[in-house]
């Protein structure tokens, strides 16, 4: 019976913390694609025209630009943090300058670096902003691509040096 709850206790633990990472990473997809809202038009599209299979380079590229954009917000954050010391971090977008008035000149430099990388991140990952944008929309509706790119954010975290 102790050996059946610790196996239990164990796979509810692990499935937590891969749905709390994909949580983190739709979250992330969510903040850095408002950053390309202002610049780019995003049209809706049924799930018919929906990215087909877990091999698919936008879907690759979308999972790696997720875990390297990640990283580099963190790295942002605590930097921001150290700045502003006890305060509490003020919510910040990157299409909104005014969202990071609120902040030292020097936390905003961090701030503003942080999303320029973030847009390089996504070229980088052979995507353009229209692309991120389109994945990070049809995110919101479609279980299909929300389970593609939470495995392929799975598979590229337990194998990061695969091409």
């Amino acid at each position: 019976m102790n050996r059946s709850y610790y196996s239990f206790r164990k796979l509810s633990l692990a499935k937590i913390i891969f749905q709390s990472l994909l949580v983190s990473y739709l979250g992330i997809a969510s903040l850095v694609s408002t950053m390309f809202v202002l610049s780019t038009k995003v049209n809706a599209q049924t799930p018919s025209q929906t990215i087909p299979s877990d091999k698919n380079p936008e879907i690759i590229g979308y999972s790696r630009a997720l875990i390297k954009i990640e990283s580099a917000r963190q790295q942002a954050f605590e930097n921001i943090k150290k700045i502003i010391g006890n305060r509490e971090v003020p919510k910040m977008a990157c299409n909104n300058p005014n969202s990071l008035n609120s902040i030292p000149s020097e936390a905003r430099d961090i701030a503003v670096n942080y999303c320029n990388r973030s847009q390089e991140i996504v070229k980088e990952n052979g995507l353009t902003p229209e692309q991120f944008n389109k994945i990070t929309v049809e995110l919101q509706n479609n279980e299909d691509l929300k389970r593609q790119i939470y495995n392929t954010l799975i598979h590229l975290q337990k194998n990061p040096n695969e091409k």
